[in-house]
């Protein structure tokens, strides 16, 4: 008997070997190998990945009111402590004034990871007992806002939600499940004035309705 070339022989072998079959006679279905479930880490990552980060906010809190700003790295974390991290914010200037009834006017920038940036405006009455007036830096941390058009809507403020950290005062606004918590440096004595609602428009609007 001739002796078969060794390749020729493992192809006879692995011919011999019967491979598993289903009822129906076709070839059965090799199970899959099992995938590793994700970490709880993995798992938030996933779900904060389009929303900031402590650090993140920090950097652009920086970037507006300057390195070393007494006051807003607290607010910020005071801010992120109770409402967790935010998906969007906005940074801008507004100025306003009051005697008894006061009003606000607002121009900023939206940011989301989601949507990319846009401008804003806002404007609004307020009421309390509150003299003079204001210009200020505001960094406004936004959550829950999914489709930057619902930003376009009042928000009423949240009444005794206000709070001074270190000469920086921190405000709370919501409309259904967005909330707005700005952050205002040098406007900490019209405190006292945070009845009242913001109103955002794509416009700037003279009325503060």
């Amino acid at each position: 008997m001739s002796v078969l070339p060794k390749s020729l022989a493992l192809v006879a072998l692995a011919l011999a070997v019967p491979l598993p079959r289903g009822e129906a006679g076709t070839l059965a279905a090799q199970p899959a190998a099992a995938q590793p479930a994700p970490s709880a880490g993995e798992a938030g990552r996933a779900g904060e990945s389009g929303s900031y980060s402590l650090e993140e906010i920090a950097r652009a809190a920086d970037g507006a009111f300057g390195k070393g700003a007494e006051g807003i790295g607290k607010a910020i974390e005071r801010a992120f402590a109770e409402n967790g991290r935010p998906n969007a914010y906005i940074v801008g200037r507004e100025g306003g004034g009051a005697f008894a009834v006061g009003i606000r006017y607002g121009k900023g920038t939206l940011h989301s990871k989601v949507e990319g940036s846009r401008t804003v405006y806002w404007q609004g009455p307020s009421f309390g007992p509150d003299v003079g007036g204001d210009a200020s830096t505001v960094f406004i941390l936004v959550y829950d806002l999914h489709d930057s058009e619902e930003l376009f809507r009042r928000y009423p403020a949240v009444e005794g939600r206000a709070y001074l950290v270190g000469g920086v005062a921190l405000g709370y606004h919501q409309r259904e499940n967005v909330r707005l918590v700005p952050v205002r440096l040098g406007a900490g004595w019209r405190i006292g004035a945070n009845v009242g609602y913001l109103h955002f428009s794509k416009t700037r609007r003279i009325l503060p309705v």
